[in-house]
């Protein structure tokens, strides 16, 4: 079979937030690009997430009347990376992320909204701020994209509202208040009635909200540039000339593709949420592989990561924790197949407590779903529990007020959830701790010292409600902690949660160019890594809303502006990694 050839400057793999990124960036600078898809449908991880992004130092915050400290945002970094800050990248992603926004604002449709306040996850850090950094996606007509409107991947059903996206933020604030509100009742009205009058005349909801937005963004602005997108188009292998990477064998509706870039080739594959092998190598809590759970697309198989490797490239198995963790829990759905719910927000609502199979609390429920994971990982290892879950208790106001998981709030119902197994009730504490194969005993002592401790408002055991983060999550017309309640009207719910992650952080070691480099740091000429795949630049751990999106925007920015310049030394040594 004869193999076809395609030349361009610049050959993109992915089509989520970085890989548009790096390609709409490079093709305003007058590059030829090509971005290909694995996938039957654009967007990747990004269109199903949440749209935050983490950025300091931006015209955005200094608008708001936020100004950033001299050196915070390295020192909050430095906290929150330890051992594996990187200094080389940590500079480059401070000095071009306020670029990157100005830059996307300024030239294309790609546009951003800032809250007042939105806290950094651990505030109270050095370095740490309690607004100003994270902003979100502005909601985007779907019209806009024509008949590409087809092809945008959809977002996580579990996060829609007969498949309306919901927005972040005061969206949100709406919906939760409805039946408390005139104000949010004829703004939730409106809503719906709009998303039906789409539905009736297009066939899906038009209003873009969160990562679907921002994806509908990026597509439009490449869309706008004449950027060819190729979709169900796997890259199968790179080509090497040389020492360098010249471009990559793609498959294309039965044929095999030879794609030379000129400039360079980006990898945006999403890094390996489904790739199981590396999933047992990196995620400490399934011994198979098979023990996680992940909302992220099927197709981010690690591709770009074994691309990478081919040719030289590196990931550090050191990484403290190889992904953005994250409580989940698994929705049967009517179709017969399985959803999974991240859980962001419900756990810092008055009113809920988190038990490990021995009925006991394990920490602070309100904290970011990150670490919440972690200290569920330690409590589980310390207790000897084999699987690695929890249950979240509350009781029936907290449930038809908040809602929990995949459960909405009053006044959608609630039946099917029972009847599937997803949510359990009963009439007790006691009673319900026998239907989840807790000791009943440790459980009614738990949720007894939470409530005693709601009336005062001081968690005396974790802390609940104690940190900026923790009260942003909560209600703020609960008094006087917004993350406490007590644990007192039956009847009583549980609804299980596992561990997932939406997003991985191990990935292939880049410069701060995002070039990628060798275990001995020397530049592999050619090949450049954004987004999951690349190594995060936040060391493992999660400083607060949008530290995926946030460089992934800004990296892919730092490349397309580095394959501009690639006559540059590809072959110079990289700066040397922190130890």
């Amino acid at each position: 079979m004869a193999i076809e050839m395609a030349e361009y400057d610049v050959l993109v793999v992915g089509t989520g937030a970085s890989g548009m990124a790096a390609a709409v960036t490079a093709a305003t600078q007058g590059l030829k690009v090509l971005v290909v898809e694995k996938a039957p449908v654009y967007g990747g991880t990004t269109a199903r997430s949440g749209g935050w992004l983490w950025v300091p130092g931006t015209k955005l915050a200094s608008e708001q009347g936020i100004q950033e400290p001299e050196g915070a945002a390295r020192a909050y970094l430095q906290h929150e990376a330890g051992t594996h800050f990187d200094p080389a990248r940590v500079d480059a992603f401070i000095e071009n992320g306020p670029k990157a926004i100005d830059f996307f604002t300024s030239k294309t449709c790609v546009q951003f909204d800032m809250p007042p306040v939105f806290p950094d996850y651990h505030a109270e850090a050095q370095g740490g701020l309690p607004g100003g950094r994270s902003m979100v996606t502005r909601p985007f007509d779907g019209r806009e994209l024509g008949e590409r409107i087809a092809q945008l991947a959809p977002p996580v059903p579990e996060l829609t509202v007969f498949g309306m996206m919901l927005g972040s933020g005061k969206e949100l604030w709406h919906f939760l208040r409805a039946f408390k509100s005139f104000e949010s009742f004829f703004y939730v009205a409106k809503r719906f009635g709009g998303h039906l009058l789409d539905v009736l005349r297009y066939g899906r909801g038009m209003t873009l909200t969160n990562g679907n937005a921002l994806a509908g963004r990026l597509a439009k602005a490449g869309m706008d540039l004449g950027i060819p997108v190729w979709l169900s188009s796997p890259v199968k292998k790179l080509i090497v000339e040389g020492d360098r990477v010249s471009g990559a064998v793609v498959e294309r509706e039965g044929q095999r593709i030879e794609v030379r870039a000129r400039r360079g080739v980006v990898l945006a594959c999403g890094g390996f949420p489904h790739d199981v092998e590396r999933r047992k190598q990196l995620f400490p809590h399934t011994p198979t592989g098979r023990e996680h759970y992940t909302p992220s697309p099927e197709a981010n198989t690690g591709d770009g990561l074994r691309l990478g490797e081919s040719v030289g490239g590196w990931v550090d198995p050191t990484i403290p924790n190889a992904a953005a963790w994250c409580p989940t829990s698994v929705v049967p759905r009517k179709d017969g197949t399985q959803g999974v719910m991240p859980h962001f927000i419900d756990r810092a609502k008055p009113g809920l407590i988190a038990v490990t199979a021995d009925g006991k609390r394990f920490g602070n429920e309100a904290l970011s779903y990150h670490d919440f994971v972690q200290n569920l990982v330690k409590a589980c290892k310390a207790s000897g529990q084999r699987e690695f879950s929890a249950w979240l208790i509350c009781d029936h106001k907290h449930l038809r007020e908040y809602g929990l998981g995949a459960v909405a709030p009053f006044p959608l119902p609630i039946g099917r959830h029972l009847r599937s197994g997803y949510l359990k009730r009963a009439a007790s504490i006691a009673e319900l701790a026998r239907k989840i194969g807790v000791p009943a005993a440790n459980l009614s002592e738990q949720v007894a010292t939470f409530n005693r401790d709601a009336e005062t408002g001081v968690d005396s055991r974790f802390g609940k409600g104690s940190t900026a983060y923790n009260r942003y999550q909560g209600d703020s017309l609960v008094q006087p902690n917004p993350c406490m309640a007590p644990i007192a009207k039956g009847p009583f719910y549980a609804l299980k949660v596992v561990i997932g992650e939406i997003g991985t952080f191990a990935g292939l070691a880049t410069d701060a160019s995002c070039r990628v480099i060798t275990q001995d740091n020397s530049v592999v000429p050619g090949l450049y890594a954004v987004g999951n795949d690349a190594a995060s630049v936040m060391g493992g751990n999660y400083p607060g809303a949008g530290i995926t999106l946030g460089p992934a925007l800004t990296f892919g920015y730092v490349a397309g502006m580095a394959l501009v310049r690639t006559e540059e030394n590809q072959t110079q040594r990289a700066m040397p990694l922190a130890a």
